[in-house]
């Protein structure tokens, strides 16, 4: 494993960062098993990655016990814990958003269910229009004044929401996002056009989720077949609206390239934003012992320029994302 720093942070953080979402039995593609769970962050921390990230909406609280077990022998000077707030916790008033009571009030309930002092790296995970965002970043910057969060980071939004609140952290004085979260990857590639900018100019970690586009980069789909049982695509739409001919284009050019380098498709798709010079460290969603190994093959891939633009060429990135038919 290699290591990289966090945006103009001083933190070290790995290439790879392990997506905890799947720790959990909130949905049919989750792994709901809390032991095999636990065995394949112990494998991760093996591997040499101290980054994981998780969220208090993870299966209504789960992933992050499953974490918080996982890491209890871990060398908590050396891990790099993330999660996030802003979806319902629960009913009623307060339940969820981002205003100061449930901000404070989930920080301590995901402090609890980590099993930890402190969290390294603590999202918004999304925008709130019904809270000021001088309101957010108060409460933020409360937690990492009282030691209780180390940095915080931002979410799926769109520039100006970004930037907005960047500037209102300069401005008052406040802690700043250090670290974006968007979704991006070979074949999601419309943050080039919003976010990913903005994140370069202001020096900004950049760790994408769904690096693999909901599996849809691995390969084992095919354009005229039928999703199998079982697989992520056969219940859920967020990997069937990826079957688009421009898509099936870049899964073409990155199955070509696998070929020819002894490797994967995911492990070239990873390889792919690796070399992109925004991103820090992609957040990888294995399953498996055998998908999380392949997973970090990638890390030592190193593509040329004419393979990156091979996978490139077939999208034309655009924001706002255009509706899909």
């Amino acid at each position: 494993m290699t290591y990289t720093r966090l945006g103009s942070t001083g933190l070290e953080v790995s290439r790879l960062c392990l997506g905890c979402m799947n720790f959990g039995s909130g949905e049919p593609w989750m792994m709901g098993d809390r032991d095999a769970s636990v065995d394949l962050i112990h494998e991760a921390l093996d591997l040499g990655i101290n980054f994981l990230d998780t969220a208090n909406a993870y299966s209504a609280g789960e992933s992050e016990e499953i974490v918080g077990d996982a890491v209890a022998s871990a060398n908590r000077d050396e891990l790099v814990l993330a999660t996030k707030v802003y979806f319902g916790m629960h009913d009623g008033p307060n339940g969820s958003g981002l205003s100061r009571k449930h901000i404070l009030d989930q920080a301590e309930a995901s402090l609890d269910r980590l099993d930890t002092d402190y969290i390294d790296l603590y999202q918004i995970h999304r925008w709130d229009d019904d809270t000021p965002i001088e309101e957010t970043l108060s409460a933020l910057d409360h937690l990492v004044e009282t030691g209780r969060v180390r940095y915080i980071g931002a979410s799926t939004m769109t520039a100006y929401q970004f930037t907005k609140a960047l500037y209102t952290s300069d401005v008052e004085d406040l802690s700043r996002f250090a670290c974006m979260q968007p979704e991006y990857n070979a074949v999601d590639r419309h943050e080039e056009a919003n976010l990913l900018e903005a994140c370069a100019g202001e020096g900004v970690g950049v760790i994408p989720w769904s690096p693999l586009a909901g599996g849809f980069l691995t390969g084992k789909y095919e354009r005229d077949a039928e999703p199998e049982d079982g697989v992520r695509a056969d219940s859920d739409d967020y990997t069937r609206n990826r079957f688009t001919d421009e898509n099936w284009a870049v899964l073409a050019a990155v199955e070509a390239v696998a070929e020819a380098r002894d490797a994967t498709p995911a492990q070239v798709a990873l390889a792919w934003l690796l070399h992109r010079d925004v991103v820090d460290a992609p957040i990888i969603g294995p399953r498996t012992s055998e998908h999380l190994r392949e997973n970090v093959g990638a890390v030592d891939l190193r593509l040329t320029d004419e393979e990156v633009e091979r996978i490139a060429a077939p999208k034309t990135p655009r924001w706002p994302v255009p509706e899909k038919d």
